[in-house]
Order: structure tokens, then sequence, then C-alpha cells
């Protein structure tokens, strides 16, 4: 076939309002699918095979069940900005920009008293990546897929 590398798409903890791709843990495994030791057993699988592993890295967003997201629902947060939150105009969202799936980009958020943006599903809070501590964060995910020998 010419396969040289195996391309895994999100086996993380999510809701699964997206098919995985709002992630409520980036460093862990979704029970359906396995464990962490699972992860790693497939990894030297695949490289004994001369196959490299590629993760399908979802950066853009998590999901609002992620711990990130319920900290930074409360406006006093340090992770506040980590996600991108905006007042409303007259009652409506900060804009008319739309989801990819459908309806306004922005949800209104109660408890918070402002719309969080989410570019997706409304489940699938939009991270701040103006926000260095963001930044931060992902390299830090990176680095523990990489030190389990994940090759992208």
């Amino acid at each position: 076939l010419g396969v040289d590398a195996l391309w895994l798409t999100p086996f993380y903890p999510s809701p699964q309002v997206d098919n995985g791709y709002d992630v409520a843990n980036y460093l862990d495994v979704d029970p359906s699918y396995g464990t962490l030791e699972d992860v790693d057993n497939l990894i030297a699988a695949a490289h004994a095979r001369g196959l490299r592993i590629i993760l399908d890295m979802v950066f853009n967003h998590t999901s609002t069940q992620h711990p990130w997201f319920q900290d930074a629902a409360r406006p006093a947060s340090p992770r506040r900005s980590f996600y991108i939150w905006r007042d409303g105009v007259d009652g409506s969202p900060p804009n008319n920009w739309c989801s990819k799936f459908g309806g306004s980009a922005w949800r209104w958020h109660a408890a918070s008293g402002q719309y969080y943006l989410h570019l997706f599903a409304p489940e699938q809070a939009d991270l701040n990546w103006e926000n260095p501590q963001v930044r931060d964060e992902l390299k830090q995910i990176c680095a523990f897929w990489a030190d389990r020998g994940v090759d992208g």
C-alpha cells in the first residue's frame, strides 16, 4: 500500500457532539477507545513496523465540558482569557459572524453574562490564541504526546 504513517483522529475524552472534535481532556484516552497504555502499545507496534503516528490535535477549540472552559466561565477566573468572550449589542450577539455549522458563532452564557465564540458547534468554545498561556498549554500537550512517541 505504500503507507508510512497512521493518522489518528481524536480519541480523547469527549462528549461526542462532533465525533470527538469537542475535546474534554487532551491528555487521556476516551474509555470507549481504550487506555493510555493501549496508545503506548499502538505507538510501539507501529514504530516496529516502520510506521509513524500522527495525531489530529484539535487546537481551535475545546469542549465546553473541558476543565479550562468550566473554569473560564467564571468572570474572575485567571483562565477567562483562554476563550473569546464579548458583550452583546442591544441584547444580540456581538456581531453577525456565523458558525460553520449554521447560526450565530456566538453563544450566550447566562452564568457569566457574556457571549463566547464558537466557530463550530456551540459546545466547542474557541480558544484565544492571542493569549500566550493558551499557546504554552498547547505546547505542553504536544510535548506530552511527543514524549510518548507520537511523531506528529
